[in-house]
C-alpha cells in the first residue's frame, strides 16, 4: 500500500505565509498527523504532492522524519485532485494499493483507513458520511439499488442531488493500475473546469466494478481551512486526548479544561487541575499533582511530587516528592532530588538541586549545584553572568544562605557553611561557621570596562 498526500493547497483563508497543512493541530503540523496516520498503516510509500510553499513542506518534513523518508512529487499549477495524484502515480507500481489522504484533514482514525484499505483491496473504495448540513459537500449518487454510481460536486448538482446527505471525504483506496487507467480519462468540463478525482468513481461503476464505501465518523473527515475550522479541530482533538487519559485512570478535573500538545505518560492516581498545558514529552510518576494553569514542557515529574499553580516547568526532571511553585519556573537542564522544593516566584536554569534542598522564595537558581538539605534564603542569586560567559555556583549539603546573598560565579559554599543575610560572596566559604560580607561603603573603579564577547 502506497499513500498519497494532497498537500499542495495555498490556504488563503488561514491568512498566513505559511502553508496550510503545517498549520498545528496539538502541537503538531496537520501534516504529520496524516503522515504519522500512514505510517502506523504501514505504508510502502508515502507520497507528499506539494504546491504553494514546497521548500518550507519540504524542510519541515526533513527535519521531523529526516530526509528521504517522504516521497515528493510537486504540483506546479493548481489542476484539481485528480491532476494532484496525477503527479504522484509515477513513483507507484501497478501491483500497489494507493490510499487517497489529505494533508488539511488531519483526524482521520487508523481503524477507519486500515478499513477502507481493506475494502479497496480489489475495487475502488471510498469514505462517506452523513451530514445533517451537506452544503459545499461532494454527494454520493446511488441507483435504486443503493450501488454507487458516482459523485457529483456541489456547484454541478442539481436541487435533487443537494438534497443528499451522504457526502464524499475525499478519502479512498483503490488498486494502481486501476487508478492510473481511471486518471487518464478525467476531463475538467466542470463548473470549475478542474480535473475532479471523483470522476473516477463514475467511471468505475460504469465499467461493471462495485464501489465500496466506508462510514466515517464527521469530525474525523472535517478538514481545516480556515482558523476557526482549526481551532474547531483543536477542541476535538483535545476532547478525544482528555477521554483516554481518562478512561486510564488519569484525574482531569475538567476535561473541556485541558491541552495536550505532545505525549503525556501517567502513573496510578494522577490529578490534572484546570488550564494545564503539557507540550514535548511528559511523565508524571504515581500520585502526582498539578495544579492549575501550569505548563510542562518535556518533563519528568516523580511518584508524589507536586506543581502547585502557575508553575512553569521546560526540561527538567524530578525525583520523587518534590514540591515545585506557585509561580515557580523550572528551566531546562534542571535536575531536582528527592524531596527538594522549589518555592513561589524562584526560577531554576541547568542546576542541581539535592535531596531535601529547598529555595522557598523569590530566589533565582542558575548554573549552579547544590547538594542535599540546603536552605537558599527569600531574595538570592547565584550571579552567573559576566557579560559575556556563564559561570557555576557550587554549594554543599547543610548550607544555609541568608536571604539577599548574592554569590558571585565562579564559587564554592562548603558542606555546613551558614552565609549571613545581605552578603555578597566573591570568594569561596570554607565549611561550617557563619560568613558575613557586606559592603561598609559605596565605591565606584573608574574606566571599569564590562567584559565582552569575542566574536566566533
Amino acid at each position: 500500500m502506497h499513500a498519497i498526500i494532497l498537500a499542495a493547497g495555498q490556504g488563503t483563508r488561514m491568512k498566513s505565509a505559511k502553508p496550510k497543512v503545517l498549520h498545528e493541530l496539538g502541537g503538531k503540523a496537520m501534516l504529520g498527523h496524516v503522515v504519522d496516520r500512514a505510517r502506523e498503516l504501514g505504508a510502502a510509500g508515502i507520497h507528499v504532492v506539494v504546491g504553494h510553499g514546497a521548500a518550507q513542506v519540504r524542510d519541515w518534513a526533513a527535519a521531523h522524519y529526516g530526509e528521504g523518508a517522504l516521497r515528493w512529487a510537486e504540483q506546479r499549477e493548481q489542476k484539481g485532485t485528480a491532476h494532484a495524484v496525477q503527479q504522484a502515480m509515477p513513483q507507484i507500481p501497478d501491483g500497489a494499493q494507493v490510499l487517497v489522504l489529505y494533508g488539511d484533514v488531519p483526524l482521520v482514525s487508523v481503524a477507519t483507513l486500515r478499513e477502507l484499505v481493506t475494502a479497496g483491496a480489489r475495487t475502488l473504495a471510498v469514505a462517506t458520511v452523513e451530514l445533517a448540513d451537506p452544503f459545499g459537500y461532494g454527494r454520493i449518487l446511488r441507483d435504486r439499488g443503493r450501488r454507487v454510481t458516482g459523485i457529483v460536486e456541489e456547484k454541478d448538482a442539481t436541487p435533487r442531488q443537494r438534497a443528499i446527505r451522504e457526502i464524499n471525504t475525499g478519502l479512498l483506496a483503490v488498486p494502481a493500475k486501476r487508478l492510473r487507467g481511471w486518471l487518464a480519462k478525467v476531463k475538467n468540463g466542470n463548473a470549475k473546469g478542474e480535473y475532479y478525482l471523483t470522476d473516477i468513481v463514475a467511471m468505475a461503476a460504469k465499467g461493471g466494478l462495485k464501489v465500496a464505501t466506508v462510514a466515517a465518523h464527521a469530525a474525523e473527515v472535517e478538514g481545516a481551512n480556515d482558523r476557526a475550522q482549526l481551532a474547531r479541530l483543536e477542541r476535538v482533538l483535545q476532547q478525544r486526548q482528555a477521554a483516554a487519559l481518562l478512561q486510564a485512570g488519569v484525574a482531569l478535573l475538567d476535561p473541556a479544561r485541558f491541552d495536550l500538545r505532545g505525549a503525556l505518560r501517567c502513573g496510578r492516581d494522577v490529578t490534572i487541575d484546570v488550564g494545564c498545558v503539557f507540550e514535548g514529552e511528559v511523565t508524571l510518576g504515581d500520585d502526582v499533582k498539578i495544579g492549575p494553569h501550569c505548563v510542562l514542557r518535556n518533563v519528568t515529574l516523580g511518584a508524589g511530587s507536586v506543581v502547585h499553580a502557575h508553575s512553569v516547568l521546560d526540561g527538567c526532571t524530578a525525583e520523587h516528592d518534590c514540591v515545585i511553585g506557585p509561580f515557580a519556573r523550572v528551566r531546562p537542564t534542571t535536575r531536582l532530588a528527592a524531596g527538594s522544593h522549589v518555592g513561589n516566584f524562584v526560577e531554576v536554569k541547568n542546576a542541581a538541586l539535592g535531596a531535601g534542598t529547598k529555595a522557598n522564595h523569590l530566589a533565582y537558581v542558575g548554573d549552579a549545584r547544590v547538594g542535599a538539605r540546603t536552605n537558599i534564603g527569600a531574595g538570592v542569586i547565584t550571579c552567573n553572568y559576566d557579560g559575556a560567559s556563564k559561570h557555576v555556583t557550587t554549594i554543599g549539603d547543610d548550607v544555609f544562605v541568608g536571604s539577599d546573598t548574592q554569590l558571585v560565579a565562579p564559587v564554592t559554599v562548603h558542606d555546613g557553611a551558614t552565609i549571613g543575610a545581605g552578603s555578597t560572596i566573591t570568594r569561596d566559604v570554607p565549611a561550617g561557621g557563619l560568613t558575613i560580607a557586606r559592603a561598609r561603603e559605596q565605591k565606584t573603579l573608574a574606566g571599569w570596562q564590562r567584559p565582552k564577547k569575542q566574536p566566533k
